[in-house]
């Protein structure tokens, strides 16, 4: 099953995480709390005040910063800007560091060569192996923002740069609020989940949603496999030659379900794997290089 979803900005602003936003912008997370704070004049003087008398004028600039980025998200809402998650919901199934799906499709993935407990993990651990017999189903995601937001204010710096970084935030927020249609409804392996926005941004929710970049997912080449699935330029997205997502502000992944799923790091690539994987892969080793930073 594929779906997809056209999200107004005003259905994911909520899902911003603002500590991501200030630390784009060079502030300490304490200035995030910001988002915390109730609205009126009072409550946010009270916020600055918290701050020791040196860093007032610093929570001053994030206070300011916060109140230009609403006022740029109201923007962006009344001009009719979206964004949009697409997932597909596939069976699958694990052999050993590879995860097929339906029509023989191989998603090939990376294993831990050394680990603090010695459990070296690879993302396919948390899918069902071929050789129980037992279909399982994974998530493949990709979510991003109108093309266009980004270029917006091209002359003005200063709201140019706002326009941008809120872009990355708000396509992370689809994310996150497809994420939540997913769990509770579309594959529905969480539907009685009641989780507050702290717990989401914590991560406290069944399973994961790693993405193409991150530590256990570091082969920014698998966007390819994952666009052939979704379709990326039927939302807007296009792939650099590199596997780069151009609107920036996109984000893809896989979803998965285990209970006992978890980040972790991949960590650095021997040889030995690398031409392990690039086999897999059905590239050559020196088509893949360009793709992981993280070789020995």
């Amino acid at each position: 099953m594929i779906h997809t979803q056209h999200y107004p900005i005003h259905d994911v602003a909520s899902y911003i995480n603002w500590l991501y936003f200030f630390h784009a912008w060079g502030f300490p997370a304490r200035y995030g709390s910001i988002a915390q704070v109730h609205g009126c004049q009072s409550c946010w003087q009270n916020w600055i005040q918290s701050f020791s008398p040196s860093e007032q004028p610093r929570a001053q600039e994030a206070m300011k910063l916060f109140e230009d980025a609403f006022a740029m998200l109201n923007h962006l809402d009344q001009t009719g800007y979206k964004t949009h998650f697409r997932v597909a919901l596939l069976q699958a199934n694990s052999d050993g560091d590879d995860i097929i799906l339906p029509g023989g499709i191989v998603l090939p993935l990376l294993r831990q060569q050394k680990s603090a407990d010695g459990s070296c993990l690879c993302l396919s651990d948390f899918v069902r192996p071929a050789s129980q017999s037992i279909p399982d189903q994974i998530g493949l995601f990709v979510s991003s923002v109108d093309h266009e937001v980004e270029g917006l204010f091209s002359d003005d710096t200063y709201r140019h740069l706002l326009c941008q970084t809120l872009a990355d935030r708000l396509a992370e927020a689809t994310a996150e609020r497809g994420h939540l249609l997913v769990r509770r409804e579309l594959w529905g392996f969480a539907p009685d989940e009641n989780l507050s926005l702290d717990d989401l941004f914590q991560e406290r929710y069944m399973g994961i949603r790693p993405a193409v970049g991150y530590p256990s997912l570091p082969d920014q080449s698998i966007n390819f496999i994952l666009s052939n699935i979704l379709d990326f330029p039927s939302l807007g997205v296009s792939l650099t030659e590199h596997g780069a997502m151009l609107p920036h502000a996109t984000t893809s992944g896989l979803i998965i379900s285990h209970p006992a799923a978890h980040h972790f790091s991949v960590g650095k690539i021997g040889l030995d794997q690398l031409h392990d994987y690039a086999c897999r892969r059905g590239v050559s080793p020196e088509w893949i290089k360009p793709f992981l930073a993280n070789l020995e």
